[in-house]
């Protein structure tokens, strides 16, 4: 999907482009299903890392993982669930360079940045901060994402190539972290984790034929949209999610080798 300045009013979402993986329940692959569908999403991920920065990954590209969202809490616990997956690489480039050489991957940082609540810091400048000591090509944000639909609570990855706005699918947006903000190229990756209360009853409505929805009954529910619900398998679907994310970002930095 690529978002125009047209379509823009009409979808709610800025220009740019929006890749959806449909990929079935997260939570009940198999071993064989999550390699193949970490193969897809790594291909995907490679793709737009050329359209953005005009080359794939190699050895002297540079990768910055932010893992946002708060760990403390399941449903948010994504990106800092990802990130303790990731293996970095970007300090054996300066201390190992011959066994940097022989992994043949591209220089890989992370960051799990935690939420304003947690650290006093709006969630860009830390992170913009670790892009410009660690001086990333790339900056990979990962975040949990509030549903449109039941169906795809925990069943998509969302990739965009205009950054991310923490907090936005819940209402408690903060500031982009974006190029304009960070300097810095990036690609925003989500999975599903939550769906509001309006969204649960529109979905109930359209299951039993009711095609129109009151505007006394719309303003009811928009009032609502405060209460956020998760899957019973919640803890289940970050730890899948993040180990398929994981690995579909070390396929993605994987390089030939010499």
């Amino acid at each position: 999907f690529v978002s125009t300045r047209q379509s823009e009013e009409r979808y709610g979402k800025p220009c740019g482009h929006y890749v959806t993986l449909e990929c079935g329940r997260i939570w009940e692959f198999d071993d064989e299903r999550t390699e193949c569908v970490s193969e897809v999403l790594a291909g995907e991920l490679v793709r737009m890392c050329r359209a953005m920065c005009g080359r794939a990954p190699d050895r002297d590209f540079g990768i910055l993982v932010a893992g946002l969202g708060n760990g403390d809490i399941t449903a948010d616990a994504i990106g800092p669930e990802t990130v303790r997956r990731i293996e970095v690489t970007r300090h054996l480039r300066s201390y190992l360079p011959d066994a940097y050489r022989t992994l043949g991957v591209c220089a890989v940082s992370a960051l799990a940045p935690g939420v304003l609540g947690q650290t006093g810091i709006e969630t860009v400048e830390l992170v913009r901060g670790a892009a410009g000591n660690a001086a990333p090509d790339l900056i990979i944000a990962i975040d949990a994402l509030a549903a449109r639909s039941v169906s795809r609570l925990a069943t998509t990855v969302q990739l965009s190539d205009n950054g991310i706005n923490p907090g936005s699918g819940i209402g408690n947006t903060r500031r982009a972290i974006s190029r304009e903000t960070v300097g810095v190229p990036v690609l925003a990756l989500g999975v599903p984790t939550v769906v509001s209360s309006a969204t649960l009853v529109y979905d109930a409505l359209r299951e039993a034929g009711v095609g129109h929805v009151s505007r006394e009954l719309r303003q009811v529910l928009e009032q609502g949209r405060d209460f956020f619900v998760s899957p019973k398998e919640s803890d289940v679907i970050v730890k899948k999610v993040a180990a398929l994310l994981a690995r579909a970002i070390g396929m993605a930095c994987t390089v030939s080798a010499e």
